[in-house]
């Protein structure tokens, strides 16, 4: 499988079936392999390209820190290694900000980006306070409790074993993801760039609530919100039907051309 080069850094992503590209971009525990249940079941619609940030999974790990602001750089070094255009960016959690940026950044190769149980790092004093109060929740929850539901953790100890461990073959953390956070993009940013946006988000989320994630939808212009009824903050892993089905539509839909009048 291929390596693109970010900048000196590899980045290792792999390439799946074809059709319109959905890029999927992990969060803080995440990597490519994290995707085998979104990759089995759109691939044969959809070219699916899996992305491991630098310090994730097979990407280069070798630095002796790392800087969340070169993450969206690695995503269009992907984008340009491949020759994508039209994509649609797919990010998980905090990798919904490197998703947004490079979106942002490559404009001409990305139509849309999904922010998925995120608010994209976006700029927004009203937004930044909602999350805030959403995350003052949250930590006090075990990690465990956060991502997945109890009644998961019960009845799929397997999966809940297996989703535990995927975390374990990264060197970056949360914490080097964190100041992907600063510096966002404007609601004005989102709207000038013509990139789509849709959120995507659970129910159940522990990590950012309902009625945060709604608010956001309302403040971007034009966008599209899901929320998967009974779905946590790692609905790609739990369930995995609804979410699949959320991101193809929105893949068959949200650049759609117009039908004439």
């Amino acid at each position: 499988m291929p390596y693109a080069d970010s900048d000196g850094t590899s980045i290792y992503y792999e390439r799946h079936g074809s059709g319109p590209a959905i890029v999927f971009v992990h969060g803080s525990g995440g990597h490519h392999a994290a995707w085998w249940q979104q990759v089995a079941a759109l691939r044969d619609e959809f070219t699916v390209v899996t992305v491991d940030l630098r310090g994730f999974g097979k990407s280069d790990s070798s630095m002796p820190e790392f800087d969340g602001q070169d993450f969206p750089g690695d995503v269009v070094a992907v984008l340009e290694a491949e020759d994508l255009t039209d994509a649609m960016l797919v990010g998980q959690s905090i990798g919904s900000v490197a998703a947004l940026r490079a979106g942002l950044l490559r404009r001409g190769r990305v139509s849309s980006v999904v922010l998925g149980h995120s608010l994209g790092g976006i700029s927004h004093p009203e937004l930044k306070e909602l999350a805030a109060a959403d995350r003052a929740e949250a930590v006090k929850l075990p990690v465990i409790d956060r991502l997945l539901t109890k009644e998961f953790q019960t009845g799929r100890a397997d999966l809940t074993f297996l989703f535990q461990q995927m975390g374990t073959f990264n060197v970056a953390r949360m914490q080097d993801l964190r100041n992907l956070d600063t510096d966002g993009p404007s609601l004005e940013e989102i709207r000038e760039s013509g990139v789509k946006v849709a959120f995507l988000a659970g129910e159940k989320d522990a990590v950012l609530s309902v009625k945060t994630v709604t608010r956001a939808h309302e403040l971007v212009e034009g966008s599209h919100l899901e929320i998967v009824p009974g779905a946590p903050h790692s609905m790609y892993w739990e369930t995995p039907e609804p979410y699949n089905a959320a991101v193809a539509r929105l893949r068959r839909t949200l650049t759609a051309p117009k039908e004439a009048a």
